[in-house]
């Protein structure tokens, strides 16, 4: 059964600075693609970042620049730097998997159904 577990959520200041993990376990074969979303209350959940077996990387524009994720495959974990925080960022943030090739942008766009894994959460608040 596969499992994703997020921590390093927080409270921080504008401008601040995180790093979110994602711990994945229970598979044999590699996801295509493993990425952040996050969703704000009252907002649908968005697509924030995505790296693909090669690792290559895509963003969301309203992230791009600010954040980084990476992934360490010899610990099976997802990361997500996060600078320059801005109060828009305050939203919980979920790490996904998914085991077909979609393309990078279509995971990104994807619903919660569309995805075949995801994570319980870790809440990123931003204050001024």
């Amino acid at each position: 059964q596969v499992r994703l577990v997020e921590s390093g959520g927080a409270s921080v200041q504008v401008g601040g600075s995180l790093r979110l993990s994602c711990a994945a376990s229970g598979y044999s074969a590699s996801p295509y693609y493993m990425g952040w979303f996050r969703q704000a209350p009252g907002k649908e959940r968005e697509g924030v970042a995505v790296i693909d077996g090669y690792g290559v990387a895509s963003y969301a524009d309203s992230v791009k620049d600010r954040f980084t994720i990476s992934l360490d495959n010899a610990k099976n974990t997802l990361y997500l730097q996060m600078n320059s925080l801005q109060p828009e960022d305050t939203a919980m943030y979920y790490c996904a998997a998914h085991w077909s090739p979609i393309g990078r942008t279509w995971f990104l766009r994807a619903g919660p159904k569309q995805i075949n894994y995801w994570g319980q959460g870790t809440q990123v608040t931003v204050s001024s």
